[in-house]
């Protein structure tokens, strides 16, 4: 889906399919140099990063493993809720495996920081991340981002796996969403 196709539910596109895809690529060849001979893992947390970690992985250059995680400390709005459920966890044991977690959007940083603390907790040889979007004006639990995407502003983006109720996910780029559709003022 494209922008055209709901423009009248968007206010803005802040970055093009392109240039993410381009973004995502060149962080995806970094990385698979920095993790040549150590069989990385990459994880993703469902839903929203599964478009971002499938550009990645195909991206990189080395063979890698791949697992997904389903967390939530959204529920249906647009604010965290202040607490991390797991939903479905790993089905790999990460015990002295390097990680490497695939994030869509860094925005309190509540839930990385606590998935970062819990891989440790599990034992992974080294854990660090690569995030596709980070909001700096809302950051509260400060996260050492090791490849960086893009930085936004703190305005509520959905596409490219991003969501808004379950909806925008499969957006090819990023956009602002008109702020009467998550105020259910939009008919």
């Amino acid at each position: 889906m494209q922008i055209k196709d709901v423009q009248d539910t968007i206010e803005e596109e802040l970055i093009s399919h392109d240039d993410l895809e381009e973004k995502i690529v060149q962080m995806a060849h970094r990385a698979s140099e920095d993790y040549k001979g150590k069989n990385p893992l990459l994880v993703a947390v469902l839903k929203g990063a599964a478009n971002v970690m499938t550009t990645f992985s195909q991206a990189m250059t080395i063979p890698v493993e791949i697992d997904y995680m389903s967390l939530s400390s959204y529920g249906s709005g647009t604010q965290s809720t202040g607490k991390v459920l797991v939903r479905h966890d790993l089905s790999t044991d990460i015990a002295g495996r390097h990680v490497l977690i695939v994030e869509d959007i860094i925005d309190s940083g509540f839930t990385l920081d606590w998935l970062v603390k819990e891989f440790k907790r599990r034992g992974a040889a080294s854990v660090e991340i690569f995030a596709m979007l980070e909001k700096p004006a809302r950051l509260k639990f400060p996260v050492d981002v090791k490849y960086k995407g893009f930085q936004i502003p703190d305005k509520f983006v959905v596409g490219y796996g991003l969501d808004y109720d379950e909806k925008y996910r499969n957006l090819d780029s990023i956009a602002v969403l008109k702020p009467a559709v998550y105020k259910g003022e939009y008919a």
